[in-house]
């Protein structure tokens, strides 16, 4: 873990920061949206670039950390925030629906940082990096459409979702496999986007929260709408892996490994994911957009905690 990555979450908070501030220039408002989906793809590049693809099979030695990972994320995750939405924002059906993208889509970079701060196992954690990658990929889409029908509620179809997440994904990542077959290991490639991959994400976010700063500022009552089920979000799943690591008598590497591993989520994959396949409600993006806004601060406090996690 580089310096910069060491400084991710401080970095995501300037972004924050600097976006709102620079949004208040018109021009800069108005073009700021065109920086977004190009950045969130050069750090998915780097993403898929450094990515152990050849530890995928050493995670699977640990079956029940992986097992109860997997069931944690991809079914207990889904069903417990689909009734959190339910419960809090069934009266505001765009909010719900970026809800369920934040909270179904597993961290896949800064949830590292977290893990490494609280003593986690690390090499565990990023060995399960690509599956959780692939399997919420693959079930994002179909999550939507039997969540929200969203082939006959929006008028989007299932396809359409699945062709937005292939351009987003899909182009990063050939591209990443292109460049690991023409340099090995990728090089220079691979040690430059080591180093910058953070910075990439701060300017998307820096990009989003400039583009939405006049939508976000006269819908703050978005921010309060969503901190209560996130906030229930975050303690039952605290809960749900505090509960299954001591019942599977996990070791406490690994049990602080997984519960940061079923708290993070990857808003910045699901904001790319939500632009490109619901470019015409920004009320979906901007939801994404204030998730990380309550997720760090939870993450921080709860890393701090787990230092001292028997």
């Amino acid at each position: 873990m580089n310096s910069l990555e060491r400084f991710q979450p401080v970095i995501i908070l300037l972004a924050v920061g600097i976006g709102l501030l620079i949004g208040g220039v018109d021009i800069i408002q108005s073009g700021a949206d065109h920086f977004i989906i190009p950045f969130l793809m050069l750090m998915l590049y780097g993403l898929f670039l450094l990515m152990p693809l050849k530890r995928v099979f050493t995670s699977f030695k640990k079956w029940k950390f992986v097992l109860t990972s997997l069931v944690i994320n991809f079914l207990w995750t889904p069903a417990i925030a689909y009734l959190i939405g339910m419960l809090f924002l069934s009266e505001h059906p765009l909010l719900w629906i970026g809800f369920i993208m934040l909270t179904v889509t597993p961290c896949t970079d800064w949830y590292l940082v977290f893990t490494g701060i609280a003593k986690g196992d690390t090499v565990l954690s990023t060995s399960m990096l690509p599956v959780n990658l692939l399997l919420q990929v693959i079930l994002l889409p179909i999550y939507l459409h039997l969540f929200f029908g969203v082939e006959e509620s929006m008028g989007l179809p299932l396809h359409t979702i699945f062709g937005s997440i292939l351009i987003i994904i899909g182009i990063p990542f050939a591209l990443a496999i292109f460049t690991r077959r023409l340099v090995k290991s990728g090089g220079r490639v691979a040690q430059f986007f080591e180093q910058a991959n953070v910075l990439f994400l701060g300017v998307a976010i820096a990009a989003m929260f400039a583009s939405e700063r006049t939508s976000l500022i006269e819908n703050l009552d978005v921010v309060l709408l969503l901190l209560i089920p996130l906030l229930v979000f975050f303690i039952i799943n605290f809960i749900a892996g505090s509960t299954a690591s001591r019942f599977l008598h996990f070791s406490k590497s690994e049990s602080v490994s997984l519960i940061i591993m079923v708290l993070a989520r990857n808003s910045p994959l699901a904001l790319a994911i939500a632009i490109a396949a619901f470019p015409d409600q920004p009320l979906i993006a901007l939801s994404l957009v204030i998730g990380p806004i309550i997720e760090l601060p939870v993450l921080g406090l709860v890393s701090r905690l787990l230092i001292s996690y028997k």
